[in-house]
């Protein structure tokens, strides 16, 4: 059975580690581990910044996914950005994805004033894309563009 639950400070080592994995995995990047961590716990610290969710398999953490919110003057209401996805290789295509994905769409419901969940993803992607494309997450018309002034280290 998988548990999902928020994600607390006793959390913040595996939340760091799924971290600096997924950025290898997904983009071959060694992320700045000191910095990483007190990204990490600024956001368990200050609910305004988001929140994570774990999922839990026999009281073991074995994935992760971080939500922050962008407000939608258009909407009058938040969008909710899912970041920071992270299951581990041996609880892949058991359902832990798709269960962390369900809670959020339960709490956004719940909160009311959510007009929508938003990802980003890479391009290359192809088995995240089938996975978000089987939750009826659907591509937008929007490119991503950024202006970046720190790197990480």
């Amino acid at each position: 059975m998988i548990l999902i639950r928020n994600a607390t400070t006793r959390d913040l080592g595996t939340i760091v580690l799924f971290n600096e994995k997924m950025a290898r995995e997904t983009e071959r990047k060694k992320l700045n581990h000191d910095k990483l961590e007190k990204g990490v716990s600024r956001v368990l610290a200050s609910p305004e910044k988001g929140f994570y969710l774990v999922a839990e398999i026999d009281s073991e953490v074995v994935g992760q996914l971080l939500i922050t919110t962008e407000w939608s003057d258009w909407r009058n209401c938040d969008f909710w950005w899912i970041q920071s996805v992270y299951v581990r290789p041996d609880s892949r295509r058991m359902g832990v994805y798709h269960q962390l994905y369900e809670k959020v769409i339960d709490l956004a419901k719940e909160k009311g004033d959510v007009c929508g969940i938003r990802l980003y993803v890479e391009k290359s992607n192809h088995s995240a894309l089938k996975t978000y494309q089987s939750l009826v997450m659907t591509e937008t018309h929007y490119i991503m563009m950024e202006t970046q002034f720190a790197e990480n280290d």
